[in-house]
């Protein structure tokens, strides 16, 4: 059965209220001198929790002033589509929930014909005295206003520092904070939770303020709740999560952040199965998020699916003498020209250590490859045939869109972490024979699009990798110092004409320049 998943996040508007994978805002101000995040000494084993006695009160008491509620506006161009209700089973939805107990749904009311107007409420927590605080992407994508109340009643303008929709993770900060700020939270280790370990859940659900909610760690390592979700790594709990909750905090009995709660399963499907994001995934984020407004991943260039016992079977069968129980991510294709492919992994090869760490799915090497900086050197043990193997591989950049990692198309590794040509947010190079053979090409005109900046002029014009350049500005270009003289007589949002060979067709396109080219 197909799980539903539905956000935490509390929102309304005029019109309504609220197996393979791929390894893999505004600006920031500059990083301050106070530490991003509070972090925990690592427990003694066994000492993830701390008993507390018959109450939890002290426990919350020290606890609750770090936690904030987030509210927005959102400008939408567009009014949402209106769906069919459909029949409700186990009783009725969120509406329902205000129209009993509130007399109504909630929300603004329509605004005049130039737009309309949304009003959302979600949680976050303080990470240190600054006013940084890190809550769900969702909680505040697309806002054009944010506010953050402290539970002292207090309330401050916010903004996006940086933000990743894949992890649904976002960093903000407070304008104007003082300088008495509630003590922050301190950020504790997720991975040594283990299944049946007490948590709370704080935040806002329903516009609640202040709530806690105790639970245990239904489970760890949950996948596929969302739709293409290839960095789900969710802890299950069944502390009671509900809308407006999403971006609070999950603490651990010791008053340590473990988790950022996230989403729950629809209440028609199911009740108490909530999920959070795994704090130390989110801390692995949190200096790209801060330095450079969103997250730069590793590639390796494998396409992975876990190692089942039919693939370990059929692997023996086959040579393999692999031992029973043996864990992995089971390579079943290579990007060619990629890291991987460079350093000699072939399909079949299992991977079973990444850096040093096991891995023992192929979602936990997505997620430990997507943690390496383009440009670094990743490790990788590898089983072939019964013999143990390694490998140094120069990890690329990982492409945002999915389905360009899906064609293949990533920056290379000694172009990772370098800016490419900003006017037009890409990277060209000379067609040699081998290029002009690998991509089929009948001349050698043009020049080759090497990389593409994510979310840049070349990017947003749909330019891909292995694009040929034919023309800039209607002047037939051979080599990049062509390229760079005609853009040295540009300006910031200049438009050039570009006519581009993709396979056997050429066309022409426009493309807003950037600013800062060479």
């Amino acid at each position: 059965m197909r799980r539903i998943v539905r956000r935490t996040l509390l929102a309304t508007a005029v019109v309504g209220a609220l197996a393979c994978t791929w390894d893999g805002v505004a600006a920031a101000p500059a990083p301050p001198s106070t530490p991003l995040f509070h972090e925990a000494a690592t427990p003694a084993p066994g000492d993830a929790q701390t008993p507390l006695g018959t109450s939890l009160a002290p426990l919350i008491d020290r606890i609750r002033p770090s936690v904030v509620n987030i509210s927005t506006i959102t400008e939408m161009k567009h009014p949402p589509v209106r769906r069919p209700q459909q029949p409700r089973p186990h009783g009725g939805d969120f509406d329902d929930f205000f129209e009993r107990y509130f007399g109504g749904r909630p929300g603004p009311q329509p605004e005049p014909p130039e737009g309309l107007r949304g009003a959302s409420l979600g949680s976050g927590f303080l990470l240190n005295t600054e006013g940084y605080v890190l809550t769900n992407n969702h909680v505040v994508k697309d806002a054009t206003d944010i506010r953050v109340r402290l539970s002292d009643g207090r309330e401050f303008g916010a903004k996006v520092v940086g933000r990743d929709a894949l992890t649904d993770v976002a960093l903000l900060v407070l304008q104007n904070p003082p300088k008495d700020l509630p003590p922050p939270v301190t950020l504790g280790d997720s991975d040594v939770l283990r299944q049946g370990d007490f948590v709370i859940a704080m935040g806002t659900p329903f516009g609640l303020r202040d709530t806690a909610t105790l639970g245990i760690v239904s489970a760890k390592h949950r996948a596929g709740i969302n739709e293409g979700g290839t960095y789900d790594d969710f802890i299950q709990t069944d502390a009671a999560i509900n809308p407006g909750n999403s971006g609070g905090p999950l603490f651990n009995l010791r008053g340590e952040v473990v988790g950022i709660n996230t989403a729950i399963v629809s209440p028609q499907i199911g009740q108490g199965i909530g999920f959070a994001v795994p704090i130390s995934l989110a801390k692995a984020l949190l200096p790209q998020l801060r330095e450079k407004g969103k997250v730069t991943r590793g590639f390796l260039g494998v396409q992975v699916s876990d190692l089942t016992p039919d693939y370990l079977q059929g692997l023996n069968n086959s040579g393999a003498n692999l031992k029973p129980g043996t864990k992995g991510a089971l390579v079943q294709a290579v990007v060619p020209k990629s890291p991987a492919d460079k350093a000699g992994l072939k399909p079949g090869d299992v991977v079973t250590h990444l850096n040093g760490k096991p891995v023992e799915s192929s979602g936990a090497l997505t997620r430990g490859a997507a943690l390496v900086a383009p440009g670094q050197t990743a490790s990788l043990i590898v089983l072939r045939g019964g013999e143990q193997k390694q490998f140094a591989l120069k990890v690329a950049m990982r492409p945002e869109d999915e389905n360009a990692v899906a064609r293949g198309d990533f920056q290379e590794p000694e172009q990772a972490g370098k800016e490419p040509t900003p006017k037009l947010g890409l990277s060209l190079d000379q067609i040699t024979p081998q290029m002009q053979s690998e991509l089929g090409l009948d001349s050698d005109e043009g020049l080759v699009v090497t990389s593409v900046l994510p979310d840049g002029p070349a990017d947003r014009a749909n330019l891909r990798r292995g694009d040929v350049i034919l023309e800039v500005n209607r002047q037939p270009v051979h080599r990049i110092e062509e390229v760079k003289a005609i853009l040295a007589k540009l300006k910031e949002n200049d438009v050039v004409l570009l006519r581009v060979r993709r396979g056997d067709q050429a066309s022409f396109l426009t493309l807003r320049i950037g600013s800062g080219g060479k």
